[in-house]
């Protein structure tokens, strides 16, 4: 059974809400349907907060309300303050952004000699995912968690292409540790946190934090308090900060003017990196960058230890939404969108129809790779280089938290087409409580090069 919350908690709302309106009937009826415990939520237009609410509860077994000042963790949205404190210590001659890791780590290993710190910023280092290897309840020194991370063999030469790399991140705090003289965390707040008048710290389990919510999981169905991990992994740079949504707020005004970052700074931040073939990568430092609708985004979500969060900032538009939750479930993109197209219509996200499907060969291989990745095993026919992706460790966690589904009842093609001798579709897998987005890369010897799953 899914867990509910009372119908009178979960539509709790901060203090300056006066009344329910249209949207926040549709943010109430998604977070029950995912068990959501509770979500802080903030709007900035043209400069100023035009909607602040919190739903729900942010500790369940004490009552508590969520208010726009609730501290929720940051999970990766944090990036965004690790690659502005690396801005800002290039800015004070300390760093280059073009020089290589191992002027600013000792004992690096050779296969890393051709990364810089812009590779790091923008995912093009070829790290993999460290977690697929750490010990989430082991303590680690800086130094051991370096040496952990050299033993993983490189995805592909720096700067070839974008791979989302928590590994890069780690690298940069340790680097600002040592070139900035502290801990990056007390950077934060002397550079950042404080000038703005941001409650936000690096996490810290025996802190006092007035407000701070509790994450939560649903595991088969049933809600629990989130696993717990080495407090020295909720202490890197990858994105582990107590936070508001308000908080996040303030982060969003500031980099409206020059408080923070300069223009140069900024531009630098939000423009694609160019790739060794001449493509551009679709992250810059600390950011990810795109269009929605026609409409140019910069974006950054989380998801760690049982919170999620998103933070989409439309440019163009002075619109920023805010979501923070406390559950793993939570579907935070997909409430950043509806709000999002709640104040532009323009932005409501568009259904793409299904088509004919004249390959159901490759449907079939489709539904086998995701029904066994439902069922905890790693898919058959994968590449070397997918085959890394998909470790059990990683599968099992995806398999936990897609176990609440429910059944299959349809398969529908969204797009087919074919390059270098492959084949590439995508899919909607319609489930009998959530509905699946797949994307399946087929190279010419018929091993999947790519499989690519979210939520619609």
């Amino acid at each position: 059974m899914r867990f509910s919350i009372p119908l009178a908690l979960l539509a709790v709302l901060c203090a300056g809400t006066v009344r329910a309106d249209a949207l926040d009937d549709v943010i109430q009826r998604e977070m029950q349907r995912r068990g959501v415990p509770g979500l802080a939520l903030v709007v900035v237009k043209d400069g100023r907060i035009v909607r602040e609410a919190g739903y729900g509860l942010a500790n369940v077994e004490h009552g508590v309300p969520v208010t726009p000042d609730t501290m929720f963790q940051s999970a990766s949205v944090g990036k965004t303050f690790t690659a502005a404190l690396v801005l800002l210590l290039e800015k004070d001659g300390k760093l280059k952004l073009d020089d290589p890791v191992s002027r600013y780590l000792d004992n690096t290993p050779p296969a890393w000699a051709g990364i810089t710190l812009r590779h790091l910023l923008t995912h093009t280092s070829g790290l993999g995912d460290p977690y697929t290897k750490i010990d989430l309840r082991k303590d680690y020194t800086d130094e051991q968690l370096i040496a952990l991370e050299a033993t993983m063999p490189l995805l592909f030469a720096p700067g070839e292409r974008f791979a989302y790399s928590n590994a890069g991140y780690h690298l940069l705090g340790f680097i600002c540790n040592r070139v900035g003289g502290k801990f990056f965390g007390e950077q934060l707040k002397e550079r950042i946190f404080a000038p703005l008048g941001m409650k936000a710290d690096v996490i810290s389990e025996a802190d006092i934090v007035p407000g701070r919510a509790a994450g939560y999981e649903r595991i088969d169905g049933k809600l629990q308090n989130q696993r717990w991990v080495a407090p020295s992994l909720n202490r890197t740079a990858d994105g582990t900060i107590h936070l508001s949504a308000r908080d996040l707020a303030r982060w969003d005004m500031a980099l409206e003017g020059d408080t923070v970052l300069d223009a140069r700074m900024k531009q630098a931040s939000w423009t694609p990196p160019q790739l060794r073939d001449g493509s551009k990568g679709p992250y810059g430092y600390g950011w990810y960058l795109g269009t929605q609708a026609g409409h140019r985004t910069v974006l950054h979500g989380g998801a760690w230890q049982g919170f999620k969060s998103v933070m989409t900032r439309y440019p163009d538009d002075r619109l920023t939404v805010i979501v923070l939750a406390n559950s793993a479930a939570a579907r935070q993109g997909k409430i950043a969108d509806l709000v999002a197209a709640h104040y532009l219509p323009a932005l409501a996200p568009v259904r793409p129809p299904a088509i004919a499907d004249r390959d159901p060969a490759s449907t079939a291989r489709a539904r086998t790779a995701v029904g066994q990745l439902l069922a905890g095993q790693v898919p058959a026919g994968l590449s070397a280089d997918e085959g890394s992706r998909f470790t059990q460790r990683w599968v099992t966690q995806i398999a936990n938290e897609f176990r609440d589904f429910g059944a299959l009842r349809s398969v529908e093609l969204l797009a087919r087409g074919s390059e270098a001798g492959g084949k590439q579709a995508r899919y909607r897998f319609l489930f009998e409580n959530e509905t699946l987005l797949v994307a399946l890369h087929q190279g010419s010897d018929g091993l999947i090069e790519r499989l690519g799953i979210s939520l619609e």
